[in-house]
């Protein structure tokens, strides 16, 4: 991971940094194009500008054409992405990402490099969310709103090279009107890192299920660190380790992420019976072991005549995902019912789960769709 380019006692930045900006045929990422990008690229020896139309190789919507100028005729001789790809890549590779609502500028070039084999993986700086951390008490910060408020000089708006060079007037006005140790921290703070821990990159993190699930954090010798769930496994994976609002202990915890593994669930309980019998299986420093209660009942009875499936749905994803539990033992997930049996019997039981007992014992008959995989088939309450 490298960090923020240092400062210069003036706005240039000591490495190179690239103002960003694309106009396209819509904002669908995947199925729209892009046709004109803009790019101001800035660093210790000084300022250079590069801009092109491009051919979207599809027609442009009446709409985009009246908000942006770019008609299908213009665009009919440009390039095309692939023949801009090797110069593009080569004058952006390596530097801060600087765009404003850069997820979609930083979507709508990744989506195109990858479309051609290429990883195109900066840092990324947003300068909405810039505005937002350095003025708190404003309430807008679209490039419009920036314009008006500090005075920047617009050459034209929708179109890349003019609203890429109001981003740098942006970058000049901030560093003028602000303490560079004040803005610096500002900037660490909104900047998304492509590499965020160790070996856990974007990538990474885009592999992670959006739905309900169990995480857990390894460290160096790949020791155990933490073990978390969520109903939003990607999102809370990424807070951890990345973002304006972390707390002191996830700042010490992403300092010793090495890795990262997850577990998708299927629903809220299913995450609360992975999470806390990984944590008794793996005793990670970082969290907290379950401590017995003088109100724990080791020999409460198990009330049905053998395993069962809970039933869930996640939220998030919509599937269904059965919990195997017996004798107050979780043994896993499953994706069918069919599984689930299986399952049952390929795990062998190894006792009385204290977490189990106390996550499943007051909800148990209360709500929960619960299959008995002995006997009989019908789901009982």
């Amino acid at each position: 991971m490298h960090a923020l380019p240092p400062l210069s006692s003036h706005e240039f930045p000591a490495d190179p940094v690239v103002f960003v900006d694309l106009e396209t045929t819509g904002g669908s990422l995947g199925i729209d194009r892009i046709t004109e990008i803009g790019i101001v690229e800035v660093g210790p020896s000084g300022l250079t500008q590069w801009s092109s139309l491009v051919n979207p190789q599809k027609p442009i919507p009446a709409f985009i054409q009246n908000l942006t100028g770019i008609t299908d005729s213009m665009v009919r001789d440009a390039p095309t992405f692939d023949e801009l790809a090797s110069n593009l890549f080569e004058r952006m590779n390596g530097r801060l990402f600087i765009a404003h609502n850069a997820h979609f500028d930083h979507g709508f070039l990744r989506g195109e490099f990858k479309r051609i084999g290429l990883k195109f993986q900066p840092d990324v700086l947003c300068t909405v969310q810039l505005s937002r951390a350095v003025y708190p008490a404003e309430k807008r910060h679209g490039l419009d709103a920036l314009v008006e408020r500090h005075a920047l000089v617009p050459a034209a708006r929708h179109r890349a090279l003019a609203d890429a060079d109001l981003l740098w007037q942006f970058w000049q006005h901030l560093h003028r009107s602000h303490a560079s140790d004040v803005l610096r921290a500002h900037m660490e703070q909104v900047t998304r890192r492509f590499r965020l821990a160790g070996d856990i990159d974007e990538d990474t993190i885009e592999r992670i299920p959006a739905g309900c699930g169990i995480y857990v954090f390894y460290g160096e010798d790949d020791a155990p660190l933490f073990v978390g769930r969520s109903v939003r496994l990607r999102q809370r994976v990424r807070s951890h380790l990345t973002g304006p609002r972390r707390s002191s202990k996830d700042l010490r915890l992403a300092a010793l992420v090495r890795r990262v593994e997850w577990t998708a669930t299927g629903g809220e309980i299913g995450a609360l019976l992975a999470e806390s019998q990984t944590v008794a299986r793996l005793r990670p420093p970082h969290n907290r072991l379950v401590r017995a209660r003088r109100d724990d009942a080791r020999d409460a009875p198990w009330p049905y005549p053998g395993a069962i499936a809970i039933d869930e749905r996640d939220p998030g994803t919509g599937l269904h995902a059965w919990h195997v539990v017996d004798n107050w033992q979780y043994f896993g997930t499953a994706p069918t019912l069919a599984d689930a049996a299986a399952l049952r019997t390929r795990v062998l039981a190894s006792g009385f789960e204290l977490s189990t007992y106390r996550i499943l014992g007051e909800r148990l008959g209360r709500g929960l769709a619960v299959v008995p995989l002995v006997g009989s088939a019908a789901a009982v309450a």
